[in-house]
């Protein structure tokens, strides 16, 4: 087990993030390898697993640059990102949500204001943008900004020993070496399952991104990293990994716009470089 921040355990995800991760806290010291150096995360979304074991040294990265840029806001000055999400809570109507949603803030602590306000106020907190790369999903119906679970000191606290990192997963992974811990979910191409989101994550993430993530991590476990993957629990995906053992997970999907495509999934938990 890494080293960890005692003070902060209780720290709660504060985003909502199709394909997040919280499921997987429950049984993830079950799954986990021993490990003294860094834990390393190249694709961060809600970052459940990462608040959840609280390591002291980490990296923190994803491509999503407002996401990112969201998290640094709370790491150097929560505070004000909180001040500017109770002024969003105020304001919250349809009117004002569409006219959020168009605006461009320019302050660091004003565009996570903007980010965490349309998550939370956005149908099912789905991230999508349009081929102009601008947020465009529609209202949902939760009404509430601030909420009653909101801890972003701790936050702030849990993230003051991260380096973040607006990156491609490869030049992050690229930084793993001896005794350093990946936790790597990156979005699921393969089909299975019925998963909605395929056509949008394959824009995402192809496969070929899905092979060059694969060498990738074979190059980190030769210099002495671990690293524990989610992935599709698909064949294909069995296949890219064969040369590793696996086991699958259940997680129960709350996204789909369609009923009957609610329920339980199985998805891959995949061990590199384990002893």
């Amino acid at each position: 087990m890494p080293e960890t921040n005692e003070q902060t355990a209780l720290t709660p995800p504060f985003l909502k993030w199709a394909g997040g991760k919280r499921w997987l806290t429950a049984q993830i010291e079950e799954v986990l390898p021993e490990f003294s150096g860094r834990y390393i995360e190249p694709f961060l979304g809600s970052g459940a697993i990462f608040f959840h074991l609280q390591p002291r040294a980490s990296i923190l990265a994803d491509a999503n640059v407002q996401l990112i840029e969201t998290y640094q806001a709370i790491q150097h000055n929560w505070e004000r990102v909180v001040n500017q999400l109770k002024t969003h809570h105020r304001n919250h109507s349809p009117e004002y949500y569409y006219k959020v949603r168009a605006s461009k803030p320019r302050t660091l602590h004003t565009k996570a204001a903007k980010f965490i306000y349309l998550n939370r106020t956005c149908w099912n907190g789905l991230y999508r943008v349009n081929l102009s790369g601008e947020f465009n999903v529609p209202i949902g119906t939760k009404k509430n900004v601030v909420l009653n679970s909101d801890r972003f000191d701790l936050t702030a606290t849990s993230l003051a020993n991260s380096e973040l990192m607006a990156s491609d997963f490869e030049r992050v992974i690229n930084l793993a070496g001896e005794n350093d811990f990946l936790f790597i979910d990156p979005p699921y191409t393969a089909k299975h399952n019925y998963n909605g989101f395929i056509k949008y994550n394959e824009k995402l993430f192809s496969w070929n991104d899905q092979m060059r993530l694969k060498r990738a991590i074979d190059r980190a476990i030769s210099r002495g990293a671990k690293a524990l993957i989610t992935n599709a629990n698909h064949n294909s995906i069995k296949d890219l990994y064969g040369n590793y053992p696996y086991e699958s997970a259940t997680r129960r999907n709350t996204i789909a716009a369609n009923s009957k495509n609610r329920g339980k999934f199985d998805e891959l938990l995949i061990f590199c470089g384990y002893d």
